[in-house]
């Protein structure tokens, strides 16, 4: 195992070494180093390989001029200047807090950037400014809309993170659909197969095959079919898509470009980069921030004591399950998969930076 700090600045060093100011390689290693803690290692250490490809094949500008281009009061859109995902996210956000600062609400479009990792990292910067953040991305396109063979969207996530007074804070950060192709690559790394109702194959059959994606099958919206309501999935994602692109002027559906280096650029484009949508609400701007918190306790309190059903755990608040995740790891330290481990060394023997041993 590796203690969180020595994995935080060992990957500071390696953004470092791919050109990165000091400032934005150690902004990109905590947004990875928060999906390890928050047990969303398909978001963590397992993408340095991915960022590390699209930079070393020019797809990734690692010095860039994030800007507002347009803005209102509460609104603004900004360019990422084709960024690492975490560095443009990162900056709007802020942006989104400060507008909201000022005025109540702050809602920021984001286009010409890429991955940004776990949605939930950005929506969880409002909860110390006593806001409520909003967090969504669109992504390369890996989904089907229901009935279809085409890839049309990503898994698009969506966070929402609410203060309270003394319950930790409501988090709720999911992907669209019924899993992320992070997650997918995972089982296949470790000789799983896939529980039916997430992928299909390429001509539409439910398969439980996690690399079906390789052969050109599909991750189905959230729900699956439509007796399971797959159709309710698919326009979430759609909404989050629309949000994230339609707004900043990114890519939408099938014209977001591949987030990694070994599948070409699309040859059409209907914007600048993959999007991303934020936004920040001041509670006190509904009621006295207090009343709120202690209204969000009560409502917390309320549904942790719903009955379970027969054989079944305790109910959860969402972000009970990460923040959990998080107290251990940052206690015990976190483990490496073995390829991930490989995949980091690689990368290290290519900057010059020293190996990982295994711990």
């Amino acid at each position: 195992m590796f203690e969180y700090t020595f994995l935080r600045d060992y990957t500071t060093q390696l953004f470092m070494k791919m050109g990165c100011p000091i400032q934005d390689a150690k902004i990109v290693a905590d947004v990875l180093m928060a999906a390890e803690l928050r047990g969303i290692p398909s978001h963590g250490l397992m993408r340095v390989k991915d960022y590390f490809l699209m930079v070393d094949s020019g797809r990734i500008n690692v010095n860039p001029k994030v800007k507002i281009i347009h803005e209102t009061p509460s609104t603004a859109t900004v360019d990422g200047d084709n960024a690492l995902g975490p560095v443009a996210a990162k900056f709007s956000m802020e942006v989104a807090i400060k507008k909201a600062n000022n005025v109540g609400t702050g809602w920021v479009a984001t286009k010409n950037s890429n991955h940004f990792g776990i949605a939930g990292f950005y929506s969880m910067m409002a909860l110390e400014h006593d806001m409520t953040g909003i967090a969504m991305t669109n992504a390369n396109p890996l989904v089907v809309p229901t009935f279809s063979v085409s890839k049309f969207m990503g898994t698009n996530p969506i966070a929402v993170a609410i203060p309270t007074l003394k319950q930790p804070p409501f988090v709720a950060d999911f992907a669209t659909t019924p899993i992320a192709r992070g997650k997918l690559a995972i089982m296949g790394k470790k000789g799983l197969k896939a529980p039916l109702g997430l992928v299909q194959d390429a001509k539409g059959n439910p398969t439980d095959d996690p690399d079906t994606l390789l052969h050109g099958g599909a991750i189905l919206p959230l729900g699956g079919d439509t007796i399971t309501g797959g159709h309710k999935g698919y326009c979430m994602t759609a909404l989050v898509d629309i949000f994230s692109s339609v707004f900043s002027g990114a890519n939408f559906g099938p014209f977001v470009p591949p987030q990694v280096a070994y599948l070409p650029l699309l040859e059409k484009s209907v914007g600048e980069g993959l999007g991303h949508f934020f936004g920040a609400m001041r509670i006190d701007s509904f009621r006295p921030a207090n009343d709120f918190k202690q209204k969000m306790d009560e409502w917390i309190d309320t549904f942790r004591n719903a009955e379970s059903g027969e054989n079944q755990p305790k109910v959860m608040i969402p972000g009970d399950p990460e923040r959990l995740n998080e107290e251990k790891l940052r206690k015990e330290g976190i483990t490496i998969m073995p390829q991930v481990l490989a995949e980091l060394n690689e990368v290290a023997g290519k900057l010059g930076v020293d190996i990982l041993g295994e711990k």
